[in-house]
């Protein structure tokens, strides 16, 4: 009876684990098809929502294996191949996909500016969508054999029924599984996802073998069991090893300019690409998080001018200056120009503000010169301080320290993730209301007035809504991302427009932007705003934010009709 006691325990310690392993395989999967597939918030719902599913499929398919002993130890060794696998089958996919088009071009002879894009190309293109949900579904299927084959082989262990049996094993599941999201928050979430595959299919392998060691006499084909494991265990160190480089070398096929860096933070991947089109010349540099271009060396002056100069033309003086955002310090750059006495940004990233602020050395090589050499190392300047965290929780503490603001500069990505939506919300400018002067400016990134009209509207509408007395909206064309737009509001006395309208002289080092040009971006074609009467406004929790963000930008691309 010790014995078997021994071996009960043994057999929870494990489902306890495997507990762990299968919620961290779902956070996986799901985070890292947010990455390749862009819509970041629908890839990682669906894909969870998928596994979910797929192992309550797994559950009624447990009924179908004889040998709960043989099944589960055949089992764990088939979730560790495709696990510690499936970060490379979906890049893979979407790799070749990406690299498709190309391959026809050569195999054509067509020129590099007509790469063909017919419904061949397309249907390739949503085969690989379809990968993450599929290697989701495979693996929910088998993590959902699990506790099934468990609650059958325990019975078999004590030769009776068990009158806990199944509140026990769903006990220490609920365990492990909390052990496994807090590996994954604290541990996992800032490593390279190949690595984080690798760890979880090691566990399964680990826990695999010690079922087998508890209850070899019970397991058929065990020779061929133990040889499988090692050469699954092969594969899960030949992942360890070199599954970062191979992600890498896929994951540049998916931008359209070489990568040279890339990292996880806890909140987000940051990729830079460079282009080289004249040797002689400096190569172009672009900025990514989570996929979507953030900035280029060779335009961004244009997005941080029209973001950050007409604020401060519009604001009554330029002593104290609050960035929400713009963790790259490029829009810290030009509010330095205005020589304020004291500027404090906002950011949620640590690690991306510490990308942009000290040298960061590989292999003797310091990857980041080019943009702390961009943003004037913005971060160094003793005037300048920086809060990390939440801005909707943070601007709070500002407003209990009794703070104010001559201008605000909002500097935040497109509001496309449902936590995004919050700092586009009506609420969230009535705090930024309160921090601002009575004489004092607010701009908004506002999303492209092109591509995501609704959106840009909603924001400007929100604005107003917030209490602010004037709210206008301007455009300017930056080429990396098209046409795109900014909200600009005041709390009381003149609009912005006219405030630009009378200032008379600018920084003598910003040499781009003029007056003329600010004045001339408020102008908008005829018809712009007919639409605004049915245009809602983005109160906190309505969501209305992100999903014109979504239909927006889906109907740009063809997805989504009304």
């Amino acid at each position: 009876m010790p014995n078997k006691i021994i071996r009960d325990i043994s057999l929870l310690v494990i489902v306890a684990v495997l507990a762990g392993c299968g919620l961290i395989y779902e956070y996986l999967v799901s985070h890292y098809a947010g990455r390749v597939l862009g819509a970041l918030e629908t890839a990682i719902y669906g894909t969870i929502g998928i596994m979910i599913v797929s192992m309550g499929v797994g559950s009624f398919l447990a009924r179908t294996i004889r040998c709960p002993f043989t099944g589960f130890a055949w089992l764990e060794v088939s979730i560790a191949l495709l696990g510690s696998s499936a970060v490379l089958l979906i890049g893979g996919a979407f790799a070749l996909a990406n690299l498709f088009p190309k391959v026809l071009a050569d195999t054509f002879g067509l020129p590099p500016d007509l790469l063909p894009s017919g419904n061949l190309v397309r249907t390739i293109r949503s085969m690989a969508e379809l990968t993450p949900y599929v290697v989701g579904a495979g693996l929910g299927v088998l993590v959902g054999m699990e506790i099934p084959l468990v609650a059958r082989a325990r019975q078999l262990l004590y030769s009776q029924y068990l009158e806990h049996n199944v509140g026990s094993i769903y006990g220490v599941d609920y365990l492990g599984a909390g052990i496994g999201a807090a590996l994954w928050v604290f541990f996992m979430l800032s490593m390279d996802v190949s690595t984080a595959a690798a760890l979880t299919a090691s566990a399964n392998i680990v826990a695999g073998l010690f079922f087998y060691a508890l209850f070899w006499r019970r397991i058929r084909w065990g020779p061929l069991l133990l040889a499988c494991h090692v050469l699954v265990g092969l594969l899960v160190a030949a992942i360890a090893t070199f599954g970062t480089s191979w992600d890498a070398s896929m994951e540049d096929l998916l931008y359209r300019d070489k990568v040279v860096y890339h990292t996880n933070t806890r909140h987000q991947r940051l990729t830079v690409t460079e282009r080289i089109l004249d040797p002689g010349k400096p190569s172009i540099l672009s900025f990514f998080i989570n996929g979507r271009v953030q900035f280029t060396t060779a335009d961004e002056h244009i997005y941080h001018a029209m973001l950050v100069h007409p604020a401060l033309m519009a604001s009554g003086r330029q002593d104290k200056i609050l960035v929400i955002g713009g963790g790259d310090g490029l829009a810290l750059r030009d509010i330095l120009r205005w020589d304020p006495k004291q500027v404090v940004l906002l950011d949620l990233d640590r690690e991306l503000v510490d990308f942009f602020t000290r040298p960061k050395e590989i292999h003797g090589h310091t990857i980041n010169r080019r943009f702390l050499d961009l943003n004037r190392h913005a971060f160094s300047d003793s005037r300048v301080s920086v809060r990390i965290g939440d801005a909707f929780l943070t601007v709070d503490e500002l407003l209990a320290e009794g703070q104010m603001f001559d201008a605000i500069v909002v500097d935040l990505p497109d509001p496309n993730h449902q936590n995004l939506n919050r700092l586009y919300s009506v609420r969230f400018y009535a705090k930024l209301k309160a921090l601002l002067a009575g004489d004092g400016a607010m701009t908004v990134q506002s999303t492209s007035p092109y591509h995501a009209k609704r959106t840009f509207l909603s924001i400007g509408k929100t604005v107003r809504q917030a209490g602010f007395s004037h709210v206008q909206q301007y455009h300017q064309n930056v080429p990396s991302f098209g046409g795109w737009g900014w909200t600009i509001a005041t709390r009381r006395g003149a609009s912005p427009k006219t405030r630009i309208a009378r200032v008379t002289d600018l920084p003598t080092d910003i040499l781009w932007l003029t007056k003329p040009l600010i004045l001339a971006a408020f102008e908008f074609g005829r018809g712009f705003f007919d639409d605004l009467a049915s245009i809602r406004v983005n109160r906190l929790g309505s969501m209305v934010a992100y999903r014109y963000h979504q239909r927006d930008w889906e109907q740009e691309q063809g997805i989504y009709h009304e």
